[in-house]
């Protein structure tokens, strides 16, 4: 397990992480005619800007976005666009997750504009009662070991393949030693990481869901004090991560 601390808090995730007191950076996505394979151009049909509404303890409670389409030039609210991406295995085909510096980059490239600012693009988002989520489901509450002040354990979930450069890729960014076969669909749990930081410590195993496209990382957050904040980070910063190697985030679960 690495060893952080001070500022070097989660230094393999601080590109994900951004500055302590500002709003987390959003999460894009291209939107193509025909589905991205190979690293061959293909038509772009949109650019999607998302976010998870998040309850007090970190778990998500529902998802915003917008989005902006080739056809129609402007802004608007793509809510119904966002949870189609979760549901339909043949749309996310056609849906890659980039940073915002690509998204940028693309929108110029496409409109000759700027990208919008993020509070721009949060202002077009509404939040429809159909993008809710249920509410945490909590199996337990587990007693902290002695010296911790509160056990929690969550669950994001994501959907799409997780291919061997990119479980190579996660191994590097979490100094993490692969223990099951990535490409065996048989195989659950591929990897466990590790982090402590000021007395917290923080454990997570990545799983395969079923035989589909599917993946999880199961997070176990053992708090020293009263104080969560760094629990939105690493979740934060373990999302980001994921989406850098092509899986899409559907929801972030609270177990106990």
């Amino acid at each position: 397990m690495t060893t952080l601390s001070g500022p070097h808090l989660f230094s393999p995730l601080s590109a994900a992480l951004g500055h302590h007191g500002s709003p987390p950076l959003l999460d894009y996505y291209l939107l193509y005619a025909v589905p991205v394979s190979g690293g061959k151009p293909a038509e772009l049909e949109g650019i999607l800007a998302e976010e998870f509404l998040l309850a007090e303890d970190h778990s998500a409670v529902g998802l915003v976005s917008t989005g902006w389409t080739v056809l129609d030039r402007r802004w608007c609210d793509a809510s119904v666009t966002s949870q189609r991406i979760r549901a339909d295995a043949g749309l996310r085909r056609r849906v890659m997750p980039v940073d915002r510096a690509t998204a940028a980059a693309i929108y110029r490239e496409t409109c000759g504009d700027e990208l919008p600012s993020e509070a721009t693009l949060r202002a077009h988002f509404i939040d429809r009662p159909a993008a809710r989520m249920p509410g945490a489901l909590r199996l337990s509450t587990p007693e902290a070991r002695p010296g911790f002040h509160e056990t929690r354990v969550y669950r994001i979930l994501f959907a799409n393949e997780l291919s061997p450069d990119g479980l190579a890729a996660l191994c590097a960014s979490w100094q993490m030693s692969a223990t099951g076969d990535v490409t065996d669909p048989g195989t659950r749990v591929v990897g466990t990481a590790g982090h402590r930081t000021r007395g917290d410590v923080f454990t997570w195993d990545l799983r395969r869901i079923g035989a589909g496209s599917a993946w999880c990382l199961d997070v176990t957050c053992e708090l020293a004090g009263s104080r969560d904040e760094t629990v939105g980070f690493l979740l934060r910063g373990l999302t980001t991560h994921m989406r850098a190697q092509g899986l899409i985030p559907v929801t972030v679960d609270r177990f106990c």
